[in-house]
């Protein structure tokens, strides 16, 4: 088991664990709800995040995010989080969000910072969940994936999207369909999750560090220019299920330096680059992006080295944002990869979207990898050089030692993607995967798969979009050595 994992000195893994799968925004939300909601005076609820709205119902009656955390706060619960500063809204990002709810929660006896510990132009992109009970760690969980608290967030499996909507490309209608995806983990791997949480808030650099705005969004926030110290970390729970678990991060090499990364972190680029070594009959994707020549190497290598592997990938359509300056550089990186996979692969690397039963397209925002039904990951990291070496970044690796829950995930998945019923015997067949999803996502089928064409640039476009892109849309955060070796 342990071979699909980098070695424990790099990063620490764990059996025991019990991995629940929740697709869609609207189990996630179920069970955050219902498992904060338990928590009693004395429990500890930590949490990450991107963004944050405040307003967010969870189910539709309710909580809201801001009930839900304010709540356990008034009850005793030590309510502590981290949400990423975040640009000015006025580039479409998430600063007034954040703060609002960031303050709520500390005015109700909880404590969140509004954290910007990052390097420049990067952001936290971490999306975890810890709940904690000192007098009953059986009952211990963590929540890791790509979901944040946010509008656009809360869809089903019906894909009929979220009511409370983000702005979005308008081709995605006035309700946007989401496609998402987290795990829940129980036993000792908690203990891991809640230390990178630990690591982070620990971090003794100045939240405001020599930036005068940063100081009066702290100051207007009421929040401290240093994280005072967390208590002691509370022990790994009992092991609870079938499952290892190794969790894995990004962070770039920055001035000042992370104390606990002090040259940067890119477990997620090494674990993924040897699990494509090992694979031998199956990559299959969901991704947000799958824009970077970085990535799409690591893959090409793999479907040359192996002439039986496959490569499925699932993307949105259109970029979210897809206006004239930010539409040609979130495109360029995707046909480039795409490009190099097909050449590397031909027919045994596809690339498909998806759409609803209303013809609008659902926007892929899960970032989950299954490899050969034995090895699997979701979290917080999208397949882009950005994600691998510059924004913080976490995600699971997971091995079921009955080979079942990888498996399991992937025939859901394809299920609802290719209209096919779960037990469906040529999803089982990893050597036909390619021919499956070509025969399914023809005009005339029923399933929601579509071939992926992203619209091509003009050379003039390229021209100007290619410093942007890197500069900007998937900066490099290694540091200068192992930029000049592409290494990780």
């Amino acid at each position: 088991m342990s071979d699909w994992f980098l070695p424990a000195f790099e990063r620490p893994w764990s059996e025991g664990n019990l991995v629940t799968p929740l697709v869609h925004g609207s189990d996630y939300f179920g069970r955050v709800a219902d498992v904060v909601g338990g928590a009693a005076a004395g429990d500890r609820v930590f949490f990450t995040d991107w963004r944050g709205d405040a307003d967010e119902l969870l189910t539709d009656t309710g909580p809201t995010v801001r009930q839900l955390l304010c709540d356990a706060a008034r009850r005793g619960v030590e309510v502590r989080g981290l949400l990423w500063r975040s640009h000015s809204d006025l580039l479409k990002f998430s600063a007034q969000q954040n703060r609002r709810l960031g303050t709520e929660i500390n005015e109700a006896g909880g404590e969140v910072l509004l954290d910007q510990r990052v390097r420049r132009g990067g952001s936290h992109h971490q999306k975890l969940l810890v709940v904690q009970h000192p007098s009953r760690p059986q009952d211990d969980c963590a929540f890791v994936g790509g979901i944040d608290l946010c509008h656009s967030r809360r869809d089903d499996s019906g894909h009929h999207g979220d009511p409370q909507r983000q702005p979005m490309d308008r081709r995605y209608g006035a309700r946007p369909p989401w496609h998402d995806a987290a795990v829940q983990i129980q036993g000792p791997a908690v203990g891991d999750v809640a230390a990178t949480i630990a690591e982070r808030w620990d971090d003794p650099t100045p939240l405001d560090h020599r930036n005068p705005y940063r100081m009066l969004l702290q100051r207007a926030a009421r929040m401290p220019r240093r994280a005072p110290r967390l208590p002691p970390m509370l022990p790994p729970p009992p092991p609870a299920g079938p499952h290892a678990v190794q969790v894995l991060r990004t962070y770039p090499a920055k001035t000042p330096a992370f104390p606990f990364a002090a040259d940067g972190e890119r477990s997620i680029a090494r674990a993924y680059a040897h699990a494509f070594a090992r694979a031998e009959k199956l990559i299959y994707i969901e991704d947000q992006y799958l824009w970077s020549e970085v990535v799409a190497r690591a893959l090409a290598e793999a479907l040359r080295r192996q002439p039986r592997l496959q490569v499925i990938a699932v993307v949105p359509r259109y970029p979210d944002q897809d206006g004239r300056v930010t539409g040609p550089a979130n495109r360029l990186g995707q046909l480039s990869a795409v490009g190099l996979l097909a050449a590397a692969g031909g027919e045994r690397f596809g690339v498909y979207d998806l759409v609803g039963d209303s013809g609008v397209p659902i926007y892929v925002h899960a970032k989950v990898c299954i490899v050969d039904d034995e090895w699997m990951t979701c979290g917080s990291d999208n397949f882009n050089r950005r994600s691998w070496t510059h924004d913080s970044e976490a995600t699971c690796a997971i091995v079921d030692r009955a080979g079942v829950l990888p498996r399991a995930l992937r025939l859901r998945l394809w299920s609802e993607h290719l209209a096919l019923p779960p037990d469906e015997g040529r999803m089982l067949d990893l050597e036909r995967a390619a021919s499956l999803w070509r025969d399914r996502a023809s005009a005339e089928s029923p399933a929601r798969a579509r071939p992926h064409r992203p619209s091509p640039l003009p050379r003039l476009g390229r021209l100007w979009a290619t410093p942007l892109y890197r500069l900007v849309y998937d900066p490099d955060g290694r540091p200068a050595r192992l930029r000049r070796g592409n290494e990780f």
